[in-house]
């Protein structure tokens, strides 16, 4: 196992009826952005439990986050928090919630003319940010515990990311019960999006780290396991429970500890995102089978071991085939044709656009513009 450094400092409020907890803990002393998406918090009564731990605070809302959220809405958001003397996000809702918080608390505070620059350098130039509280209301990014963010630039067909120890939210709260009013399509996205979070930690090659593998190992085997019950019992805490804290630890840094990553299929998958507008993790459930039949020889053994201790199978192609029926099982499509999208058109437009980028991907550094173009040609 290689050497690491290990910090987390969110605070994690977990369970039923956790959100009043926020109350001792949002400043009373400057003003609070209450940032949110379509108003699905306000039919299922997270809005109303927010409104009431926010009491005494000076609160301004700020709706409207899309599902993978623009750079243009944030910076209108960054407007708000300057004109409202805003010192304090609360991100109510998903991922993209939160991933939006990230990236406003960070470019509330740029001193540089451009805020996407915070995104082409991927954070490195961020030197500050406002705090930041969460309400987590669909598992799946595990953004309320680290420090990464995911945006996109309609005008340009970009989505990026960032990470920066400045955006690790102070506190997190979990309760199942928001989860309980989310659509179908939603659970299956996230179900698949923890997976494959897990995954890109895991599915490399040996480095002698066999207790992170055990632990990768048991999120995946978890997140099998619980998937039908989260997908048919839609009031049952302990399934929503079981994959709320699954979710959040397939990507709190935990299991990435001293282990290579490869990461390759969440790039090409963003690109996808960018130019067509799916889901994040219908483009995940795209690219992942791609990227490994292409290194299958490299990833291999790793592969094996996945396939031998999760499925109870012998072969890594054996290994790859029960992974894309457990996504179909969950009805997720795993092809650009699901989609009516043409894989060779798509395929041309990831190669231009991480060629624009000189983009190298993988945990071999050996996925480049023109694998990922063969990569994505192969999911048609």
């Amino acid at each position: 196992m290689q050497n690491f450094t290990y910090k987390n400092p969110t605070e994690i409020l977990f369970g039923k009826g956790m959100i009043r907890e926020i109350a001792g803990r949002v400043p009373k002393d400057t003003g609070v952005l209450f940032l949110y998406g379509g108003g699905s918090i306000k039919k299922n009564g997270v809005y109303e439990q927010v409104t009431a731990a926010l009491a005494g605070s000076r609160v301004t809302e700020f709706c409207g986050i899309e599902a993978n959220p623009l750079f243009e809405t944030c910076l209108k958001a960054v407007e708000t928090v300057k004109k409202e003397k805003i010192g304090f996000i609360l991100a109510v809702g998903g991922g993209s919630v939160l991933d939006a918080a990230k990236f406003i608390a960070v470019a509330a505070c740029f001193t540089g003319s451009d805020p996407w620059a915070i995104l082409k350098e991927r954070g490195a130039n961020v030197k500050a940010a406002l705090p930041i509280g969460t309400v987590l209301t669909l598992p799946a990014t595990g953004s309320e515990s680290n420090g990464n963010s995911v945006i996109s630039r309609k005008t340009t067909q970009e989505k990026l990311h960032f990470y920066s120890p400045h955006v690790y939210p102070r506190f997190s709260v979990l309760d199942p019960e928001t989860t309980f009013s989310l659509p179908a399509k939603q659970l299956r996205n996230g179900i698949v999006d923890a997976f494959i979070h897990v995954m890109e930690q895991y599915a490399t090659f040996p480095a002698h780290a066999p207790l992170q593998d055990r632990m990768a190992e048991s999120l995946l085997q978890t997140l099998i396991e619980v998937a039908p019950a989260v997908l048919k019992k839609h009031n049952d805490y302990e399934s929503r429970a079981t994959f709320m804290w699954s979710a959040t630890l397939a990507l709190n840094t935990l299991i990435g500890c001293g282990v290579p990553q490869d990461w390759s299929t969440h790039m090409i998958a963003h690109e996808l995102t960018a130019f067509y507008g799916l889901d994040h993790a219908e483009t995940l459930a795209i690219v992942l089978p791609g990227v490994w039949q292409y290194k299958l020889t490299a990833k291999k053994k790793k592969l094996e071991q996945y396939g031998q201790r999760v499925w109870h199978v012998k072969t890594a192609k054996e290994a790859m085939m029960k992974t894309e029926a457990f996504f179909h099982s969950l009805k997720m499509p795993t092809r650009l044709g699901d989609y009516q999208i043409s894989a060779k058109e798509a395929a041309r437009k990831v190669r231009e656009r991480l060629s624009e980028r000189d983009s190298v991907f993988g945990e071999h550094g050996d996925i480049t513009p023109d694998a990922a173009s063969k990569i994505v040609a192969s999911r048609g």
